[in-house]
């Protein structure tokens, strides 16, 4: 047997990021891709899976704990034996809370009418994509439950993600190194004025943008989170069909199609589609450029 050291994979950049929650106990025999430890920044969640089998012989880290990319969150002893996949985190790790709300949730679906052949099903039905949407649902996923996800844009992360705060920070860190370098002048070091490339420096930020919703795509399909693209309506207090139409990305170098329109039977609804956009009057606000 020897032991294996698990870390922060790569994180998009962020530094001395707290953790939040850690999920497992020395002693805890755990799966690849089971969650360890739970991430948390100024607008995201992200839980971090075990790159391998075997028991957890130490933990490096606590809640509260700050880390880094490569940054060590425990050691495992490998076993060089067949670990069931019952032998996960063990079920101490839900809160009583968590465990009534569980018990409360039938092993069939309420028949509130028909259910036809051709209907999805799911525990929990999460409606829109965002840091509220996508936490949601991750949860719910960890708590056994089986969860659909329905987001009308190509990629996860909502507003905040895509076209909003992680974007405007890529910029905004640029735009500060070009300010840092001139304000050295008053220090006697003096820069060349500098040279934008425009391309380069959107390539950036969408670079810094597509690793972070790979990142969620990665961890909904992790947790089994079924993602369907299309726009959801309530056709009954238990049911919503999925709109079948054509999507355009947040971002706009990219389309993509909706699945045929599909209903959704759910127990459960959160709706996180977020909020619209206030609309000056007489502001060009079909101007390709905003």
């Amino acid at each position: 047997m020897s032991n294996i050291e698990i870390k922060v994979p790569d994180i998009g950049g962020s530094t001395d990021v707290s953790v939040a929650e850690v999920y497992v106990k020395v002693g805890d025999v755990i799966k690849k891709d089971d969650n360890l430890i739970m991430l948390e920044t100024d607008k995201a969640t992200v839980d971090v899976p075990s790159t391998h089998d075997g028991r957890v012989i130490d933990i490096l880290v606590k809640a509260g704990s700050k880390v880094n990319e490569g940054s060590v969150i425990l050691k495992l002893e490998n076993l060089d034996l067949a670990i069931n996949s019952d032998k996960t985190i063990s079920s101490d790790k839900i809160s009583d809370k968590n465990a009534a709300t569980l018990n409360k949730i039938p092993d069939k679906m309420t028949k509130v009418d028909a259910i036809q052949a051709d209907e999805l099903q799911c525990d929990v039905l999460v409606i829109g994509a965002g840091p509220g949407g996508y936490t949601a649902a991750f949860r719910a996923a960890d708590l056994g439950l089986k969860v659909i996800l329905i987001e009308k844009y190509a990629s996860l992360g909502g507003v905040c993600l895509n076209v909003g705060c992680i974007p405007s920070k890529a910029l905004l860190h640029v735009a500060r190194v070009i300010n840092e370098a001139d304000e050295m002048s008053q220090h006697g070091i003096e820069f060349n004025k500098p040279t934008l490339n425009l391309d380069k420096i959107r390539d950036y930020k969408n670079g810094v943008v597509k690793k972070l919703t790979t990142g969620l795509t990665g961890l909904a399909k992790q947790r089994k989170v079924e993602v369907i693209l299309g726009v959801a309506k309530f056709t009954s207090p238990h049911t919503v069909e999925v709109v079948s139409e054509t999507l355009v990305s947040a971002t706009p170098e990219s389309k993509t199609q909706a699945p045929n329109a599909q209903v959704i039977r759910f127990e459960s609804a959160i709706i996180a589609a977020g909020s619209s956009v206030f609309k000056v009057p007489g502001f060009p606000f079909d101007d390709p450029r905003i």
